[in-house]
């Protein structure tokens, strides 16, 4: 540091003015920004000159609990813009600043107040981890336990929070992005971040060991079946019987638990869609990332505080057979919406998508026949098993492995119904080829689409 920069001290009497003048306003752009610098590292900021300067912890707790005091007294402050919000942090920071009676040096006074504004205003201690990209899901039980998914595992994070206060400082703060709101009243909140990463809330009694914050982050990489392929997901031969599955207008039902991927393999099968096709998407929460040129994106509304409002996703799959769609994807069915997903693919809507949870094939046709009996309607089970059979061509089962992959564990044909049994049959299946697992061809050849070349014959 230099002469100049080192004599930059802040000093009892400093009018507060003239530090906004020289201190260029931190970005306390929320998080979703990628590049944006993580201003939640407290312990550590780099200078100019490529140094490091600690910053005291107790003195960026001791100036978040002054300046919050301060800008609670302030009338009508939840109807400030986040602009007008941002400003008044800054200025109540550097008013608290000009009266410590440390000497603090302008890199230090920087970093805390990017630290203080990250506190007030970003989404606190979580902001880190949510600028990882290495980082898939972020789990908070409570202000004390913190997980994250890194590589498809699960680990316990060194981020904690001060107190229950300062974690719902930070939810209010995510959900308040959505424009939803959590408390008391309505205790359970899903909502979208500005970044595309899906929030679920729950806040005590509910949750007895307090706020529980689960956060899928959003990722602007789009894999694509070369990706999978490379990375053992599944085989070329796989793959080109998917991509001639779509598009030859197959309808296909993606299957697993939780955290299989089947978004990511929903997005991978529908980069296969034609250009020239309208399609529409219907989600409980935007996590489909499309690039197609025609394309109508629905979302699911919850109820409002008052209990109206609410539109369902099968107010959207009913609303959407209106959209002359050539193709209808659903994110996951998982309940009612399933009859009209079926009657849609019956009626002249080919080669729509969905998922559900299922661990197998065969449970993931139990678990549709379950899901239209929701709807309400008095049809026999065998009419049902009729809908499903005549209108589901594929089943693709995925799996998590004890290793954190996620993998295509089998493909699977509906052949039709027989008797009263909604019939199967495996064309791809997971199977030990010498000291190695690999999805394999099982040697039965699809009804309706015959022999397909491997995909870089087909290429």
């Amino acid at each position: 540091m230099n002469g100049a920069e080192q004599d930059h001290t802040i000093e009892q009497g400093t009018t507060k003015e003239s530090l906004v003048d020289e201190l260029p306003i931190a970005d306390t752009t929320p998080v979703g920004n990628s590049g944006q610098e993580r201003i939640t590292r407290l312990d550590e900021v780099i200078t100019e000159q490529g140094h490091s300067s600690t910053i005291d912890r107790d003195v960026v707790l001791r100036v978040v609990g002054e300046v919050r005091e301060a800008i609670g007294d302030i009338p009508d402050r939840s109807r400030l813009s986040d602009d007008r919000l941002r400003a008044l942090v800054e200025q109540q920071t550097v008013a608290v600043l000009s009266v410590q009676d440390e000497q603090l040096d302008r890199v230090t006074v920087t970093a805390i107040r990017r630290a203080v504004a990250a506190e007030l205003l970003g989404f606190g201690p979580l902001q880190e981890l949510l600028d990882r990209d290495d980082i898939s899901e972020i789990m908070v039980n409570g202000h004390r336990n913190v997980f994250v998914e890194r590589s498809g595992r699960l680990e316990a994070a060194d981020t904690v929070f001060e107190n229950e206060e300062q974690l719902m400082l930070g939810i209010e703060r995510m959900v308040r992005t959505s424009g939803r709101r959590v408390d008391q009243s309505s205790p359970m909140v899903d909502a979208r971040l500005p970044d595309g990463s899906r929030l679920n809330v729950v806040l005590p009694p509910l949750a007895v060991d307090g706020p529980s914050v689960t956060i899928r982050k959003f990722t602007e990489q789009h894999l694509t079946s070369t990706e999978l392929v490379s990375r053992g997901a599944m085989t070329d031969a796989a793959a080109a019987l998917l991509q001639a599955a779509v598009e030859r207008r197959m309808n296909i039902i993606v299957s697993g638990g939780t955290g299989t991927g089947k978004t990511t393999m929903l997005n991978v099968l529908s980069s296969n869609i034609g250009r020239t096709e309208r399609v529409v998407t219907v989600e409980d929460a935007v996590e489909l990332s499309l690039d197609l040129p025609n394309l109508i994106r629905l979302e699911a509304r919850p109820a409002n505080t008052e209990g109206a409002g609410e539109v369902t996703i099968r107010d959207l799959v009913r609303n959407s057979l209106r959209m002359r769609p050539d193709r209808i994807i659903v994110g996951e069915v998982r309940g009612a919406e399933a009859l009209d997903m079926l009657q849609a693919m019956n009626t002249g809507h080919d080669g729509s998508l969905s998922t559900v949870h299922a661990n197998t094939p065969r449970d993931a046709v139990r678990r549709l026949e379950t899901m239209v009996l929701f709807g309400g309607i008095d049809l026999p089970l065998r009419a049902i098993r009729e809908q499903i059979a005549s209108a589901v061509d594929l089943v693709v089962q995925l799996t998590r492995l004890n290793d954190g992959r996620r993998v295509v564990s089998s493909i699977t044909e509906v052949v039709g119904l027989e008797g009263d049994v909604v019939s199967i049959a495996d064309l791809f299946t997971r199977q030990m080829i010498g000291d190695r697992e690999a999805l394999t061809p099982t040697g039965v050849i699809s009804r309706t689409l015959g022999v397909v070349e491997d995909r870089e014959a087909r290429l």
